[in-house]
Formats: C-alpha cells, structure tokens, sequence
C-alpha cells in the first residue's frame, strides 16, 4: 500500500482549494434548494474540476480515462454520501442545544461534511481510483 503520507498531500490540498472555493460558492448559492440538492450539484461541479486536476497534476495517473473517471465517480459519490451522512447526526448532538439559528446549523453542518469528504476523498483517490501500478 505503500507510505500513508507523501508528496502528493500539498498537491491534493491546492487543488482542493480550488474546488473547495466552487463547491463552496455554488452549495450557498443554491441552499435555497436545500440541503441534499445543494451540496450535490456543489460536489459534482467541484468533482469535475478535481477529476481532471488530480489524475494529472497530483497523481500523474497512467490509468486509462474512462477507468480512472469511473473508479473516481465511484469514490466521490461514496465519499460524498459518508462524509454528509455522518456530518449531520455528529453536528446535530454537537450544536443541537446551542442556540446557534437553524440555517447555520445547517452551514457549520456543510462544513464539517467539507472537511470530512476532503479526508475520506484524499485516501480513496490515492489508494483506489489514481492508485500507482505496482512495477
């Protein structure tokens, strides 16, 4: 499996702050549609970005592209579904009794979903859908 950390984390974040700013922008833009749809079309506008960035830039993968683009659909939709899972019932017994007004609930909610999904997806597109060849 090779070494848990390497080079390619900076060149992952940098580009995760890329997509990170467009998801970011299109999911409060369109919270008006709620919570699911929104950080859906969010996450597929940024995972398009991220797909084509991180199979060259990070990974330099020699994966054929419709391999590498459906193994990647695989783990961010995986990714997307257990990050946003998660995040609400973690962000629900944390902020549940603060007081904090329900749409920033839901915000602060989104952005623990952002954090988890930039974790789970890093270590899926390294080990699964941009994974080395072994020589």
């Amino acid at each position: 499996m090779g070494k848990l950390i390497d080079g390619s984390i900076p060149k992952f974040l940098l580009v995760g702050v890329g997509n990170t700013l467009l998801s970011m922008a299109l999911m409060f833009l369109l919270e008006g549609l709620g919570y699911w749809p929104s950080t859906a079309i969010a996450y597929v506008a940024g995972a398009v970005m991220s797909f084509f960035l991180n199979r060259h830039f990070t990974f330099r993968s020699q994966e054929t592209l419709g391999r590498s683009a459906i193994k990647f659909a695989v783990n961010v939709a995986v990714c997307y579904v257990l990050a946003y899972a998660l995040a609400q019932p973690i962000a629900g017994w944390v902020l549940g009794y603060s007081g904090i007004a329900p749409i920033w609930q839901e915000r602060l909610t989104k952005l623990g979903g952002m954090a988890l999904y930039t974790v789970l997806n890093y270590f899926g597109q390294r080990f699964f859908a941009f994974r080395k060849k072994k020589k």
